[in-house]
C-alpha cells in the first residue's frame, strides 16, 4: 500500500474513530491517529488474533484501522486524563 493510500485510509479511519469517541481533534490529528491506529490495529489483528491485516484500501482494512484508532484514542485519554480530546481544553 502506497503512502497516499495510508494517508487516505488514516484520514477516514481517524475521522470515524474521532466521531465514535467524541473527540474534538483537528484534521491533522485525525490523520495521525488513523495511521497509528491502522498500524496498531494491523499488528494486533495479524500477530495476536490472526484474523486480519491492513493490506490495502478495503473494508477489512478500514475496520481494523478504525478499531486501532479507537484503541489509540482510548489509551491517549487514559494517559492524559482528558475526556474530549487528546489535548486538555480549559476555558
Amino acid at each position: 500500500m502506497g503512502i497516499i493510500s495510508w494517508i487516505v485510509l488514516g484520514a477516514v479511519a481517524g475521522f470515524i474513530a474521532s466521531f465514535l469517541m467524541g473527540s474534538r481533534d483537528g484534521l491533522l490529528m485525525m490523520v495521525i491517529l488513523g495511521i497509528v491506529g491502522a498500524v496498531v490495529g494491523g499488528f494486533i489483528a495479524s500477530n495476536v488474533l490472526h484474523v486480519a491485516d491492513v493490506t490495502g484500501f478495503n473494508l477489512e482494512s478500514l475496520v481494523v484501522a478504525v478499531i486501532g484508532a479507537v484503541a489509540v484514542i482510548f489509551v491517549a485519554r487514559l494517559a492524559t486524563g482528558s475526556r474530549g480530546g487528546l489535548r486538555s481544553r480549559r476555558m
